[in-house]
């Protein structure tokens, strides 16, 4: 699970399949007193992956800025580069989205708060508002 917000728009990209992915960079924030007793904070940025009607939901509700939850297993994947080394990165797989904030006005779609999107959630389907807390 994470709450954090998006550093940029979502990245969408459909697979030879026809089958939407998101990559999504999300900022977590950490604020605390050091000890000299002064406020410090530090930003952790962490990799996100929708696929499938979620992806295109992300695409949809969700811009720069935005205030988010994502909840999904953390999956390290592998591969080799153009040089023959092998490079690793880790993300969220999200399996449920949850908007936590409206959009901006000027987006020309306004979110309702707490709007719930999920893997299983089909095209017609309507998400409609959350039972109001977070599943925490």
């Amino acid at each position: 699970m994470i709450i954090g917000r998006l550093g940029a728009d979502p990245e969408v990209r459909y697979t030879q399949s026809n089958t939407a992915v998101a990559n999504i960079s999300v900022a977590t924030n950490e604020r605390y007193r050091d000890s000299n007793g002064e406020l410090q904070e530090t930003t952790e940025w962490h990799r996100v992956v929708a696929w499938g009607r979620l992806a295109e939901n992300c695409q949809q509700l969700l811009k720069k800025g935005s205030l988010v939850y994502f909840d999904g297993p953390i999956q390290t994947r592998s591969w080799e580069d153009k040089e023959g080394r092998k490079q690793y990165t880790t993300e969220i797989k999200a399996l449920t989205m949850q908007v936590l904030d409206r959009a901006d006005s000027g987006s020309g779609y306004e979110a309702a708060p707490k709007e719930e999107m999920s893997v299983n959630d089909s095209k017609e389907s309507d998400a409609g508002d959350a039972d109001g807390d977070l599943p925490f």
